[in-house]
């Protein structure tokens, strides 16, 4: 197991477990740790050893949005450098959802506690959610003057349809575990002592398949609502085309004919 300084990062068999680490602040998310997450994603985006990603909070809250102590530093700073200094910063905050949305591997956020504002935004880039019980979810942006800047106005109304999405980020409410199941705003709970365990096992579930197959079926399906069909089936055809010439495609088909003749033996 290594450790940074924010994030903690190890591998079992294969499953890279990466866990935000500032429990006492809630694993808000602050400038070092963000640039921790990125280095760790650019990393895992060319490692063939690792076949799933799991993100999970280290104790009782998941990620409680944005660090405050930005918030503060952005209203004593010169109002003439907010607006550049903003759009600058913004532009690592969608590089590292953008990261996490598009890694070539199955994701899974393990929501152990409150996921709020970027928090909740972070769960949603990944593939699949789990919530243990204690979990919550919240987009309040809007309490602080604020739009979703970390995806939310991206992932959420593909989780939960457009007028859900409008109604939890106009009210900001919290949405408790349960609920989110309901509204497929998470995929599965748990009990918190089953959370990362579950993940493993949805992990290991959803990579058992060919590596190729699954990172450029991600590719398509990832970005499918905003194309045609015909966009849709020219991407899948180029993406075939790659598959038929795999050692996963070519040694499974291989194993089916030897079967398939053994059988008729």
């Amino acid at each position: 197991m290594s450790q940074n300084n924010l994030i903690t990062y190890h591998q079992e068999n294969g499953v890279a477990i990466l866990t935000l680490n500032r429990p006492e602040k809630r694993n808000a998310m602050s400038d070092a740790m963000r640039a921790e997450l990125v280095e760790l994603l650019e990393g895992l985006r060319g490692d063939r050893k690792v076949r799933a990603l799991i993100i999970t909070g280290a104790g009782k809250g998941f990620c409680a949005g944005g660090d405050i102590s930005g918030m503060q530093a952005r209203m004593e700073a010169d109002p003439a450098v907010v607006g550049f200094n903003g759009w600058e910063r913004q532009q690592g905050v969608h590089y590292a959802a953008s990261l996490l949305l598009n890694l070539p591997i199955p994701t899974i956020a393990a929501v152990n506690g409150a996921a709020a504002g970027l928090g909740a935004d972070l769960a949603l880039s990944c593939d699949f959610v789990v919530a243990a019980r204690p979990a919550t979810f919240t987009w309040a942006y809007i309490a602080r003057g604020l739009i979703p800047d970390g995806g939310g106005l991206y992932f959420l109304p593909r989780r939960v349809g457009l007028a859900r999405a409008k109604a939890l980020i106009f009210s900001g409410r919290r949405v408790e575990a349960e609920e989110a199941l309901q509204l497929g705003i998470a995929d599965r709970m748990c009990e918190a002592d089953n959370l990362l365990s579950t993940a493993i096992a949805i992990a290991d579930e959803m990579s058992s398949g060919s590596r190729t197959a699954i990172a450029l079926t991600k590719s398509i399906i990832n970005h499918s609502y905003e194309m045609s069909e015909h966009q849709v089936f020219a991407e899948g055809s180029k993406a075939q085309g790659i598959c038929y010439t795999s050692r996963e495609h070519r040694a499974s088909v291989q194993a089916f004919l030897n079967a398939a003749k053994e059988a008729g033996k």
